[in-house]
């Protein structure tokens, strides 16, 4: 989370609104830890990572849903083994991301 803030903190001197996503849980394997985060301001424009992967552009969706919305959500992301295990990964995992508008 600190390595967005300043950026946050450009995009509210613009005038933007933006929603953070933050990774709230995970279980088993997953590519970050809680605490990261992922921030989008409604120009379309990015900040941080809660995946690093293809979980990416549908946290990007959520967060876009929320700054017109103001609607905060859960949102979970996961993979069985033996799917992770069908496309080359060692095992599957899921991540819990809770994603808000920032109305400060």
């Amino acid at each position: 989370m600190m390595e967005i803030l300043e950026t946050i903190e450009r995009w509210r001197g613009e005038g933007q609104r933006i929603a953070i996503a933050t990774v709230v849980g995970v279980e088993k394997s997953a590519p970050r830890d809680p605490g990261a985060a992922l921030a989008v301001n409604e120009r379309g424009d990015v900040a941080g990572s809660v995946s690093g992967g293809c979980v990416e552009s549908a946290v990007y969706e959520e967060a876009q849903d929320a700054i017109v919305s103001g609607r905060a959500r859960l949102v979970t992301y996961g993979i069985s083994d033996a799917d992770a295990i069908s496309v080359g990964l060692t095992c599957g995992g899921t991540i819990h991301v809770f994603v808000e508008r920032l109305d400060w």
